[in-house]
């Protein structure tokens, strides 16, 4: 997911809209355990898949990217691209959690952190290699 058109760091391109998000990327089986887990928590901000199913994306505050260095996941600053509200700001995603279905704003960097660890936990678990 991060070669997918999405403009990175640097101000945004001329004739975009400055709208910054940032995005965590995580294998998709990861993420969908820490969207559960955020989801019963009730603090899933919008998250993105990507085309061919591999990644899941969460769109969360400006600045995360700065302290983010967990382990399996990236965090990468962006600026979403023009048109439709709607619409994904990363070229070749579609919305898991759409910005109209999403419990906030953008997914709070500590609860994604505690929740993907969580999810790390119960993956080992599952598999035996806890």
């Amino acid at each position: 997911m991060l070669d997918t058109g999405c403009e990175t760091g640097g101000p945004p391109p001329a004739g975009v809209p400055d709208a910054p998000c940032e995005l965590v990327t995580v294998p998709a089986r990861h993420g969908l355990e820490a969207v559960d887990i955020l989801r019963l928590r009730e603090c899933v901000g919008p998250v993105l898949h990507d085309g061919a199913g591999g990644t899941l994306g969460f769109l969360v505050p400006p600045g995360t990217a700065d302290g983010w260095d967990l382990p399996g996941s990236v965090c990468v600053p962006a600026h979403r691209r023009s048109g439709r509200p709607s619409d994904p700001p990363v070229a070749g995603t579609g919305w898991l959690v759409p910005p109209e279905s999403a419990q906030a704003g953008a997914t709070e960097p500590a609860r994604l952190r505690a929740a993907l660890s969580e999810a790390a936990r119960t993956i080992a678990a599952a598999e035996g290699t806890s």
